[in-house]
């Protein structure tokens, strides 16, 4: 059973990040709205951390039972990691008793190009 959702930083069907880059021109209402989201989740350092977690583990996901250790009782990460998947950072998998955590490539792409200079890409 899965539980994953659409990314909210793409738009559906796409890799196609929601927003442009900062730097290209004033953001309308709803891809700040989206992008904040993102800032937000990635504003706590519990949570940048476990997202670091799973952005950096060898292969494409990461158990949770292997990125626990970040300081935080368990119901903690849980919680945060929550927060993560609806910010649309992080995907998950149940498989058993466990959750299996991912951060698709196309999460990372959107993250580069809403930070990325435009002016300087051309």
């Amino acid at each position: 059973m899965s539980n994953a959702k659409v990314l909210p930083l793409l738009e559906t069907g796409s890799v196609v990040p929601c927003c442009p880059p900062l730097t290209e021109r004033l953001f309308t209402a709803e891809e700040a709205e989206r992008a904040a989201r993102m800032f937000k989740a990635l504003g706590d350092p519990v949570r940048l951390r476990l997202f670091s977690a799973v952005a950096s583990h060898p292969g494409d996901e990461v158990c949770v039972c292997d990125i626990s250790d970040v300081g935080v009782s368990q119901p903690t990460v849980s919680h945060h990691l929550k927060k993560l998947r609806e910010a649309g950072l992080l995907t998950s998998e149940r498989r058993g008793t466990w959750v299996y955590y991912r951060v698709e490539p196309s999460v990372l792409a959107a993250m580069s190009r809403l930070l990325t200079n435009a002016s300087a890409v051309a």
